[in-house]
C-alpha cells in the first residue's frame, strides 16, 4: 500500500511482495491520463498489477495486487486505514504522515499481516502503539490479550461508576423533487449510534420494531418498520440475526455506530419549498421564496438552511424574510435563508432582489436546484422505535440506557422552473 502525493511515494508497505515496488510510479501517470480522458476509474490496471485507490485531502491512498482480489475488501480496508490514521492524528494530510513515520509504520505492521486485515480497531491500537515515540518499545512488550481475543473490540476490567448506554436513532431523508412539484425519488437511511459508558463484559440486547420479527411471532405488522441494506458492527452476532432478528453483542467502549438501515419508501418532503423567480433582462432578478413545514406541529425543524441558487452576474442584494436572515454567498452564487426554529404547519417567507448587468451574458447557465438542511430531534420518520436495551453483566448491575431520536436532511433538493 502506498499513501501518494503528486511528487512521489510519501510512505508504503509490501506486505506480501509479489508486487514490485517500482510499480506504484506508473500510477499517477496512468491517474492523470484517466482524468484527460474524462475516463477516472476506482480501479487502474497496467499489465497484471491493478491500483484500487482513494483520495484524502491531498493524499492518494493506493493498494497494488496482481491477484483477483475482493475490490470491496480492498476498499474497506483503505476507507478503515483513513479513519484510524484520522484518529491518531486528528488530520490525515501530509505533514501528518512525515510528522509520524515511525507511529505509521507501526500502524501498517499492525492492521495487515500478509495481505490480510487484522486488528483495525483505533481504540484497541491505542493501547499499545502511542504516539510518544520513547513509549514505543515498553508498549510493544504489552500488547494488550484483547488483540487475540474474540471480543477484540473491547478491553477487559473496564470500570465506571455509573453504567448507563446512550442510544440515538438518526435517520437521514434524501428527496428529489422536481420543477413540477412531483417527488421523483425519496429514501431514508437510518443509523444507530451508541455511546457505552458500562462496566466489564456486558452482554447488551436490542429490540426493534422489525417488521421481519413481528411476521416471523405473528405480532401486528400495523406498527413495525421495514429495513433494507442492514449493516452491522463486527461486534453484533450475525448467526442470531439470521436465524431469529435478535440484535445481541458485547458492545465496544465509548462510541460506535451499532448498524445502518435503509428504508426504500415515499417521504413527503418535511420541509415543502415554492419558489417564483423572475428576471427581467437587463435590470433585475426577483426571488420569492415560501417555506412550509410538513411535519408534526409539536415538532421542531432546528437550524434550518436553505439554499437558493442566483445567476452568477447578479449583484446589489436586498432581502426580507418573514423569520430568519438571508445572506449572499457571491462565491457560490447562492442566497442563503437560516431559520435557527422552524415549527411543524408554520410558513415562512423570504423575498430577494437583486440587479443585473445591463450588458447580458450570452453563456446559458445550469440551473442548480434549491437544497434544504435541517434537524427534527424526538421524531422519526420512518417510525422505527427501540423496543427494549437489555444489558446483563455477570456482576448483576442495574445500567441505564438512554434513547434519543434525530431526523435530519440527505440529499434534499428542489428542482426550478426558472
Amino acid at each position: 500500500d502506498a499513501a501518494k502525493r503528486i511528487l512521489g511515494v510519501l510512505i508504503c508497505r509490501n506486505y506480501k511482495g509479489d508486487v514490485d515496488m517500482a510499480e506504484i510510479d506508473h500510477f499517477l501517470p496512468l491517474l492523470l491520463q484517466q482524468e484527460e480522458e474524462g475516463l477516472l476509474s476506482p480501479a487502474i490496471t497496467r499489465g497484471n498489477v491493478h491500483f484500487l485507490w482513494i483520495k484524502h485531502s491531498n493524499l492518494y491512498l493506493v493498494a497494488t495486487t496482481n491477484k483477483n482480489s475482493n475490490a470491496a475488501l480492498v476498499y474497506a480496508f483503505l476507507y478503515k486505514l483513513v479513519e484510524v490514521f484520522t484518529e491518531y492524528f486528528k488530520e490525515l494530510e501530509e505533514e501528518s504522515i512525515q510528522d509520524n513515520f515511525v507511529v505509521v509504520y507501526e500502524l501498517l505492521d499492525e492492521l495487515m499481516d500478509f495481505g490480510f486485515p487484522q486488528t483495525t480497531d483505533s481504540k484497541i491500537l491505542q493501547e499499545y502503539i502511542t504516539q510518544e515515540g520513547n513509549k514505543l518499545e515498553v508498549a510493544k512488550s504489552k500488547v494488550p490479550t484483547t488483540v487475540t481475543n474474540a471480543v477484540s473490540w473491547r478491553s477487559e476490567g473496564i470500570k465506571y461508576k455509573k453504567n448507563e448506554v446512550f442510544i440515538d436513532v438518526i435517520e437521514s431523508i434524501n428527496v428529489l423533487v422536481n420543477a413540477n412539484g412531483s417527488v421523483m425519488s425519496s429514501d431514508i437511511v437510518g443509523s444507530i449510534k451508541l455511546k457505552t459508558m458500562l462496566s466489564g463484559m456486558p452482554e447488551l440486547r436490542l429490540g426493534l420494531n422489525d417488521r421481519v420479527l413481528f411476521t416471523l411471532t405473528g405480532r401486528d405488522k400495523g406498527k413495525s418498520v421495514a429495513m433494507e441494506d442492514v449493516k452491522f458492527h463486527q461486534c453484533v452476532r450475525l448467526s442470531r440475526f439470521e436465524n431469529d432478528r435478535t440484535i445481541s453483542f458485547i458492545p465496544p467502549d465509548g462510541e460506535s455506530e451499532l448498524m445502518s438501515y435503509r428504508i426504500n419508501t415515499h417521504v413527503k418532503p418535511l420541509i415543502w419549498i415554492e419558489s417564483v423567480i423572475e428576471r427581467f433582462s437587463h435590470s433585475r432578478v426577483e426571488i420569492m421564496v415560501k417555506a412550509k413545514g410538513q411535519f408534526k406541529k409539536q415538532s421542531v425543524a432546528n437550524n434550518v438552511e436553505i439554499k437558493v441558487p442566483v445567476p452568477s452576474d447578479a449583484d446589489s442584494p436586498k432581502f426580507k424574510t418573514s423569520t430568519g436572515h438571508a445572506k449572499y454567498v457571491p462565491e457560490k452564487n447562492l442566497v442563503v435563508w437560516t431559520i435557527k426554529s422552524f415549527p411543524g404547519g408554520k410558513e415562512f417567507l423570504m423575498r430577494a432582489h437583486f440587479g443585473l448587468p445591463s450588458v447580458e451574458n450570452d453563456e446559458k447557465e445550469a440551473k442548480p436546484p434549491i437544497t434544504v438542511k435541517f434537524e427534527i430531534p424526538y421524531f422519526t420518520v420512518s417510525g422505527i422505535q427501540v423496543r427494549y436495551m437489555k444489558i446483563i453483566e455477570k456482576s448483576g448491575y442495574q445500567a441505564l440506557p438512554w434513547v434519543r431520536y434525530i431526523t435530519q436532511s440527505g440529499d434534499y433538493q428542489l428542482r426550478t422552473n426558472s
